[in-house]
């Protein structure tokens, strides 16, 4: 295709590489799978470079299709030249595609289309010209002179608008020149519910300049009507380009080509490339504020596991109390009850519940009352040997503060009433803080990403892209860790490299009705398991019983051959290569390399002989906020506290300091040197501490510094 040299330069790989992966994907490979396991055919190309490829490959067949409606429609008015044509053809810029078409394109009747009807078209292009004859003409206008000269500059005015050359060089003004201003809606000024957007009541600065954030918000308060937005270049220096292009000659002709020329700028031109400016810079922000809410969210999936232990879990309340579950190292519902805070019988209970079931650990959600649930539950195990029991705790439970975004969500969905019929919101959402702890991964792929609240701006941003790019994000995370196929639900397995709901659906029934499976090679066996989507799969599913070893490590099915040959070949199993470090050693792997596999795959397979089955994510510590700190009055300036990352975004980071109220870690106060990204310093739900440099309680704001 014409087109893959172009994707190359953008993505800024060979333009083979391109070749090969656009091929891949359309055979439906997914791109884990590309990524992990075609290094040879991609040339070793990862996750993020597929993506692009595969994206700007999907915006060139839109072009493609684009540009066959633009051929047809302006076929079918009989103005299609070869010329025409072969400029549509040859273009693969969608901009510059819609300027070509600009003049054939389908619109509402304009004043140019009724001074047509009235005939002046033969006098503005006497007029356009600006020579002697165009001069004339406007002399012989007799009594209706003033309306043939608007007719005639009305007509002249779109000529410009449509101009190619003249839209080009406007959108260069507003490329290095446009100002970004916004002014208050009259009455507005006082509104409670304008005051958060009291930032932008007066804003004047370059739209090249201001931050994704920034601008998000500046749109979201025009939405709700509390600003208006104006977005334009220098007009001078606009009028200035357009004059160079269009104006010839020092006559009356001239003169009127002027008038259309300045009319064309305020009414056709600036409008267009303001919206369109406004369009592009708006899908800018987004695409940058969706790629720092799925940069947090595979941190946030990425999150350290608890790995299967008996979990004891309290969703926090006052009113209401916190309601309390106890799972089993599977998560099983084992029993639930209320606990309230304060409440000398709650301690009991606690104790009675966390030495009957043999807890091992405790999750508290990170709501209303944590901190207070969480002193709670301290208190009951510190004085549970003084209690009435007489059966001490069996292990001595670590307890967590576990976020509960999203947890309602789940609690009220269609998964969490198919799994809980008979419990209502409230146990599911507390099995869901449980649960979270054991494994995070497993239990956010059952909410929808855009529901667990790690990003700014969500509901702002293009709906469809956000979806495409968070779905992408959760695919990616779960191949990459990988799933056990006999535990895993049908929501994890979801996710998995080729399946899809109804294929997962259909795993989950076959196990339910044959058992465990013994193997990968049984996976066969599933209804709608074809050769092509076991492939796909294969390698990112884990059977852990396997009398194949392989079966529990990420290498493919398709290299045990490999792996086998080269246990052969040192005398010894499979078994004992993946054991033995010494025998690794004995490998000489440019041995094994052939016209269908390579050094990339030869290295990944040595390296998960090393570490089968070992998951990549980090272990799980414990936290403790600052037992002297609960609200924001007792805060001071100067304190240096334990802290949770709760949010990243591209100006900071929000804290979590134990005040029911998130402090702000401004990029500024991050580190003492310059950086550019927040995630250089900090990643999401890590364990920091922080120094307090400013406290408003009256908007609720602290400032903190991670700064030594």
């Amino acid at each position: 295709m014409e087109y893959f040299g172009l994707i190359s330069n953008k993505v800024g790989v060979g333009a083979k590489q391109v070749a090969a992966t656009i091929a891949l994907l359309n055979e439906n490979a997914t791109i884990p799978f590309i990524a992990r396991y075609r290094k040879e055919k991609t040339g070793s190309l990862d996750e993020v470079q597929i993506a692009a490829i595969a994206d700007e490959y999907h915006r060139y067949l839109e072009i493609e299709d684009r540009k066959a409606t633009i051929l047809k429609t302006i076929d079918e008015q009989g103005k299609l030249t070869d010329e025409l044509r072969n400029r549509i053809d040859a273009c693969w810029d969608a901009t510059i595609l819609e300027d070509i078409y600009l003049p054939y394109k389908p619109h509402r009747k304009t004043r140019a289309d009724v001074a047509r009807e009235q005939g002046y078209e033969p006098l503005a292009k006497a007029i356009f010209e600006q020579r002697a004859a165009g001069d004339e003409a406007i002399r012989r206008l007799g009594e209706k002179r003033e309306e043939a000269l608007q007719g005639a500059r009305d007509i002249i005015a779109e000529w410009i608008s449509q101009d190619e050359q003249a839209r080009n060089a406007i959108r260069r003004e507003f490329t290095y020149s446009a100002l970004l201003t916004t002014k208050v809606v009259k009455g507005k000024e006082s509104d409670e519910e304008a005051q958060k957007y009291r930032d932008y009541f007066a804003v004047r600065e370059p739209l090249r300049r201001i931050t994704s954030h920034r601008l998000l918000a500046i749109r979201r308060a025009e939405t709700e009507g509390f600003i208006r937005v104006d977005i334009s270049p220098d007009s001078e220096k606009a009028l200035d380009k357009l004059a160079r292009l269009f104006l010839r000659t020092n006559s009356d002709t001239t003169y009127q080509v002027e008038l259309a020329m300045e009319d064309s700028y305020k009414r056709l031109l600036k409008p267009a490339i303001e919206t369109e400016f406004a369009a592009l810079s708006k899908e800018k922000a987004d695409e940058e504020a969706i790629r720092v809410f799925a940069q947090n969210l595979r941190q946030l999936l990425m999150e350290s596991p608890l790995g299967q232990k008996r979990v004891l879990a309290l969703d926090p309340g006052f009113r209401t109390g916190c309601k309390t579950v106890v799972l089993s190292a599977q998560g099983d519902l084992l029993h639930h009850t209320v606990v309230f805070v304060n409440n000398v019988a709650s301690n009991k209970i606690l104790q009675e519940l966390t030495t009957r079931y043999q807890i091992e650990a405790i999750a508290i959600g990170n709501g209303t009352a944590s901190r207070e649930c969480e002193q709670m539950v301290r208190f009951a195990l510190e004085n549970h040997s003084t209690s009435t029991s007489s059966t001490p705790l069996h292990p001595n439970p670590q307890i967590f503060v576990v976020s509960e975004s999203g947890a309602s969500v789940y609690s009220a969905s269609k998964i969490a009433r198919e799994e809980f019929p008979d419990e209502d919101v409230t146990v599911r959402g507390a099995v869901s803080i449980g649960r979270r702890l054991m494994d995070p991964l497993a239990e956010l792929v059952k909410i929808d990403p855009k529901s667990i609240g790690v990003g700014q701006y969500q509901h702002d941003v293009n709906q469809s892209r956000l979806g495409e790019s968070l779905h992408q994000t959760v695919e990616s995370v779960v191949n990459h860790v990988g799933v056990d196929v006999n535990t895993a639900s049908k929501h994890l397995l979801t996710y998995i490299s080729g399946l899809g709901p109804a294929l997962a659906q259909n795993i989950v029934n076959y196990r339910s009705e044959h058992g465990a499976f013994p193997n990968r090679k049984a996976l066969l066996k599933v209804p709608k398991m074809g050769a092509k989507t076991f492939e796909q799969a294969a390698g990112f599913l884990r059977v852990t019983n396997s009398d194949m070893p392989l079966d529990n490590s990420a290498v493919h099915p398709e290299s045990y051959a490999i792996v086998e040959k080269m246990a052969k070949d040192i005398h010894c199993t499979v078994r004992d290569l993946m054991t033995h470090t010494e025998l690794r050693k004995q490998i000489e792997l440019q041995r094994y390399v052939s016209d269908k596999v390579g050094m990339p795959t030869l290295t990944d397979i040595m390296h998960e002989l090393e570490k089968p089955s070992r998951d990549p994510r980090t272990e799980i510590e414990e936290f403790h906020f600052d037992e002297h700190v609960h609200t924001i009055d007792d805060l001071q300036v100067g304190m240096v506290l334990p802290g949770i990352i709760t949010n990243i975004a591209n100006f900071g980071a929000f804290c979590d300091i134990g005040v029911h109220k998130d402090g702000l870690i401004h990029i500024s106060e991050m580190a003492n040197r310059r950086i550019t990204n927040p995630n250089e310093v900090v990643t999401l739900h890590q364990h920091v501490e922080v120094r307090v440099i400013d406290i408003d309680k009256g908007r609720g704001r602290i400032q903190l510094s991670l700064k030594k």
